[in-house]
């Protein structure tokens, strides 16, 4: 088996950890304990973005750059008197496949399993229709109300993963925790040339609300974000796993700079680092500096099943990726 320069089991615990939309805590305690530093280096601001402000050789730039701690997920909206949990979606839910899922909530007091049921081809005939709720084995509220479970509890898909053929990973959340993972390995490793401010933000799924609390603090010189890369269909067919990392070149939401594309492209060309382009949907962190001038760029690795429970990504395209970006922020 090919040696990494980095321990997969750290992002497959880091992606383990649960964390929706405005409810990133236990994500952002988990990379603080990951990064190593002392404490007194690390800023949470109001919102709950994670800040490390790394020092350069030359300090004549800034670069700000991102990655996103929250993932899909629900909030419970209502106790039902039959037992069942009503929810509200978080995030990009693909609808079609949470019949028979298991999900956790998470409570004040503890963490209860349950799950997302499924219409069984027996009852078809009755007309029985498939209805989201979660089911935790409560026959009533008041067994909800002692299991601990309240209104505006979250809850996760039950994670669980899979090495696939040694170099595939799969599993939830990935999106966006191979960039958390992302900027953890290259904080750990690189000398840069400029001032870099590593941000792990909150709320990405809902809106970018992370990304535009920093906006309004931050005015660097160039913005990165890095985030998942949808792939494979006719709008990016030629983009595969295990052919490198992605520059993110347009969005749903923004354009990456040009000339800072191009100055990438030249450096992977130049240290044997396969590099790929392609458009997605979507949006990300970065787009929201370009209404305040900033250049932005999106890197990213192409992420197969996208916001479902089996997302995958290649080990060596995040490799690629961590080498990559540290040679830019080396440079720039």
């Amino acid at each position: 088996m090919k040696r990494r320069l980095f321990d997969h089991s750290e992002l497959i615990e880091l992606c383990e950890v649960p964390g929706v939309s405005g409810r990133e805590e236990r994500v952002r305690e988990k990379i603080s304990v990951m990064l190593g530093v002392e404490k007194s280096k690390l800023q949470t601001d109001k919102i709950g973005n994670l800040i490390f402000e790394k020092e350069g050789l030359a300090n004549e730039k800034e670069v700000l750059l991102m990655a996103h701690m929250d993932e899909i997920g629900f909030y419970v909206s209502s106790l039902r008197s039959d037992g069942k949990l009503e929810v509200k979606n978080v995030g990009g839910i693909i609808e079609e496949t949470l019949p028979g899922s298991f999900v956790q909530v998470f409570t004040k007091t503890g963490v209860v399993d349950g799950v997302i049921g499924a219409v069984p081809p027996h009852l078809k005939a009755d007309g029985v229709a498939f209805e989201k709720v979660v089911d935790v084995g409560a026959k009533n509220r008041d067994e909800l109300v002692e299991l601990g479970i309240d209104v505006m509890d979250f809850v996760v898909f039950r994670k669980t993963f899979a090495l696939l053929n040694n170099d595939y990973l799969a599993m939830r959340s990935l999106d966006d925790r191979f960039g958390c993972f992302t900027l953890i390995e290259v904080s750990r490793g690189v000398n840069p040339r400029s001032k870099v401010v590593f941000a792990w933000t909150v709320q990405e799924e809902v809106g970018l609300r992370g990304a535009k609390a920093l906006a309004s603090i931050y005015n660097p010189d160039l913005a990165i974000a890095i985030d998942s890369f949808a792939c494979c269909s006719k709008q990016n067919a030629h983009i595969e796993l295990g052919k490198g990392p992605v520059i993110r070149a347009f969005d749903n939401s923004s354009i990456s700079n040009y000339e800072v594309a191009k100055f990438i492209v030249s450096l992977a060309n130049k240290e044997g680092i396969p590099i790929q382009i392609g458009t997605t949907g979507g949006g990300n962190d970065a787009s929201v500096f370009v209404e305040k001038g900033v250049p932005m760029i999106a890197l990213s690795v192409p992420v197969r099943y996208l916001h479902s429970q089996v997302e995958m990504i290649n080990l060596n395209d995040l490799e690629n990726l961590i080498k990559l970006l540290t040679k830019f922020l080396e440079v720039f």
